[in-house]
């Protein structure tokens, strides 16, 4: 490895998904990888049922998520690493094509509002390039206020907290946290004015 990048101590007894859900490095292994075509199979499952049974992709979805709070609407495709570790709110709606790469948890709150190709992205990779070659990857757990509106296209970074009542333009990129109850937009982000 170049300077830049520490390699952890893989002998410290833990799995590789146990240093995942801990937020530090890590790099896949077959458990990871099976526990994210499980999340993808309970999607594209998901999908299916959207069309055809409404009652049934309800059981899949909640079976999918983290948590799920009563009357929100999901609508698919909704594209995930795990499924698990995405907790959605009461109330909330999202629109089609939600990207919610949940390596660490992502919470959205109550009535927020998605607008459709949003993507929310936890992982993180070093900048050293020998490091990425070999793999390692970390994550940083994503917040979303209650009644926060995310505009179309959307993208929320690694670590991004976003206050409640706040709303993002369309196609803006959230690099850094948004307090409550204010408008941003732009490549990054920036608040514009309170509301």
């Amino acid at each position: 490895m170049s300077a830049g990048f520490v390699a952890p101590d893989e002998g410290d007894g833990r799995s590789q998904y146990e240093r995942l859900v801990a937020g530090d490095w890590y790099r896949g292994d077959e458990q990871i990888g099976a526990l994210s075509a499980h999340g993808q199979q309970l999607a594209g499952r998901y999908a299916d049922e959207f069309r055809t049974d409404r009652a049934a992709a309800g059981a899949t979805l909640a079976e999918l998520l983290g948590s799920l709070g009563e009357g929100t609407t999901i609508r698919p495709p909704l594209f995930v690493d795990y499924g698990s570790h995405l907790h959605v709110g009461a109330g909330t709606f999202v629109n089609y094509g939600l990207m919610a790469l949940d390596v660490a948890p992502i919470h959205i709150g109550d009535a927020v509002q998605v607008g459709p190709n949003v993507q929310l992205l936890t992982p993180v990779h070093p900048l050293d390039a020998d490091a990425r070659r070999d793999g390692w990857e970390a994550a940083r757990p994503i917040t979303i206020g209650d009644n926060v509106w995310l505009g179309g296209g959307v993208i929320v970074c690694p670590g991004v907290t976003i206050g409640e009542n706040t709303v993002v333009g369309a196609g803006a990129v959230v690099t850094k946290d948004l307090p409550a109850n204010v408008l941003a937009v732009g490549n990054p982000a920036r608040v514009v004015r309170p509301i």
